[in-house]
């Protein structure tokens, strides 16, 4: 009995130690796993804090650089629509797909002082909003993401108005619309039979940029209530005056003519600037519109000597590889006048230098071609009076109280007799034809705002000394495009058919393009897509598709 009651004893005694030793290791598991698992919750916390200060600070980036990009995009947009008034989208395109090296500085900056302010405080607005709201975790949020869509909505709107404004849905459908209008009305220069006489007459052609004969008075043509060209006015009273009225008139800058470089392109080609938006960048080492035959070709081919200056720089717009490339003119701009000692190294103000320095350079360049034993071409392009409101250089005299660009306008007028003065008086004048165009309407905000809408503004054109005259100069329907024949008429030469290019002798009786269909017809055609334009243009402005259809 003792002894079963012994083995009775010792069992529990062992089961118990088991039974102990079993729960110890249970607990020891339970806790390990219990670990784990705490560990992975505290790692997954920590993961989640981490996203959440990632996405704070993502989000909190994002409303500071759309808000920034927002506002920056719509001010951009209000101040090119402002800075450019009648803008096109063709415009847009060809100043995208050309050199803006030479662009004045005082254009730049006045961006930078137009749209990077609002921009700067749209963000520090946004980053006070969200710091004051930092401890309110909804509000802070809902500030944010707030910002994000403002900003995107107000992107979105930005467009929507560009859009508009630049008819960029037109533009679009044009591109893809098939137009033989160009190559049906072209007359090659190549082609047609142009007889130049014995002894060459010389060239000088001034562009002088948006120079209308808007400016002048009602009483002669004009638009304003005082002349601000009365020098002028009277030169072109007294010489050949193409107008689109009775008294004194101008020239209708056609599309793809409504700025400097079209306006030259045109002017000289009697061609349109067209520049397709998939076509590559016009650079440096390529020729502008190479499978054409311009002005430049037909006075070299006859032995002329070639000059074309600025007062800015060549470069700016494709504008010294086009004269460069046609007739291999000596392009003396802003660099040449700085590398040449004409002006300081340094030397720079609104788009190079003024228009005073230009013609006395002009002066002396002249001098030396008449002394060359050829005919010569000299070709100018002023810039004092280019928007906003013009250059007030020292010659500059305050003719109209309180109006800045009608003072440069009057300065500008007086600047351009006195060079014509100064050619009539050289032994070289008698055989010298002067031309003097405007290149384009201005572009300036509100110096034309209170012409009529009934008037017709025009580019300002004359020509002095031509040995023949005009049917008729006025009541004509005349592009820019038309200066091409008429100049090349202008020396001397007979034109069989009195055409070139899109262009017609305006000397003639042969009536203009826009005179046969009308401007809008003519506008509407040269926006839309023209193969036979592409293949002038060279394959810089032809895409793949017209390749493929070569």
């Amino acid at each position: 009995m003792q002894e079963l009651k012994k083995k009775h004893r010792k069992k529990p005694k062992k089961e118990l130690e088991r039974g102990a030793q079993k729960e110890q290791k249970n607990l020891t598991d339970i806790t390990e796993e219990q670990l784990k698992v705490n560990i992975g919750i505290v790692r997954l916390g920590n993961m989640i804090k981490v996203i959440q200060i990632v996405m704070k600070v993502l989000l909190c980036m994002l409303a500071v650089l759309f808000s920034f990009l927002a506002i920056l995009l719509h001010e951009a947009a209000n101040w090119m629509l402002a800075t450019w008034t009648n803008l096109s989208m063709e415009e847009l395109v060809a100043q995208l797909k050309t050199p803006i090296q030479g662009t004045s500085h005082e254009v730049l900056w006045d961006f930078v002082e137009t749209c990077i302010p609002a921009a700067v405080m749209a963000v520090f607005f946004v980053v006070l909003v969200i710091v004051m709201v930092r401890k309110t975790k909804v509000t802070k949020w809902v500030v944010q993401i707030g910002a994000v869509a403002g900003s995107m909505a107000l992107i979105v709107s930005s467009g929507q108005m560009v859009w508009n404004e630049l008819d960029v849905g037109e533009y679009l459908e044009n591109q893809d619309t098939i137009s033989m209008f160009l190559q049906e009305n072209y007359m090659d220069p190549a082609l047609v039979p142009v007889t130049f006489p014995e002894q060459k007459r010389n060239l000088v052609y001034i562009f002088m940029e948006s120079m209308e004969s808007t400016y002048a008075s009602t009483d002669v043509g004009g638009a304003f209530a005082e002349n601000d060209i009365p020098e002028m006015t009277q030169l072109a009273m007294e010489n050949v005056n193409f107008s689109t009225g009775d008294m004194l008139g101008g020239l209708i800058p056609s599309d793809g003519a409504t700025w400097t470089m079209g306006a030259m392109v045109a002017q000289t080609s009697g061609l349109p600037l067209k520049v397709k938006l998939r076509a590559e960048n016009i650079q440096e080492d390529v020729q502008v519109l190479p499978g054409a035959t311009v002005l430049g070709d037909m006075l070299a081919a006859q032995g002329y000597k070639q000059v074309v200056m600025f007062g800015s720089e060549g470069e700016f717009a494709g504008r010294k590889q086009y004269f460069e490339g046609h007739g291999n003119y000596e392009v003396k701009d802003l660099l040449y006048a700085q590398q040449n000692g004409l002006i300081p190294s340094d030397y720079r103000v609104w788009w190079g230098y003024e228009d005073h320095k230009l013609y006395d350079f002009a002066r002396q360049e002249v001098a030396n071609l008449a002394n060359s034993g050829q005919p010569f071409n000299f070709t100018m392009l002023t810039v004092d009076t280019h928007f906003e409101d013009g250059y007030v250089c020292d010659l500059c005299q305050d003719d109209h109280p309180g109006n800045q660009y009608a003072n440069v306008m009057s300065c500008a007028s007086r600047q351009v007799v006195d060079f014509v003065n100064w050619l009539k008086a050289q032994p070289f004048y008698e055989n010298t034809t002067i031309v003097i165009v405007g290149d384009h309407l201005t572009m300036d905000s509100d110096f034309c705002q209170d012409v009529p809408e009934d008037y017709t503004r025009g580019v300002y054109n004359t020509i002095i000394n031509a040995p023949i005259v005009p049917v008729n100069q006025k009541n004509r329907i005349a592009t820019t495009m038309d200066m091409f024949p008429t100049t090349i008429a202008a020396l001397g030469a007979q034109i069989e058919g009195n055409r070139l290019g899109l262009g017609t002798n305006l000397f003639s009786a042969e009536s203009t393009l826009a005179e046969k269909v009308g401007m809008d017809t003519l506008n509407k055609e040269i926006r839309k897509r023209s193969i036979f334009y592409e293949q002038i243009a060279g394959k810089e402005n032809i895409d793949d598709s017209v390749m493929d259809m070569d």
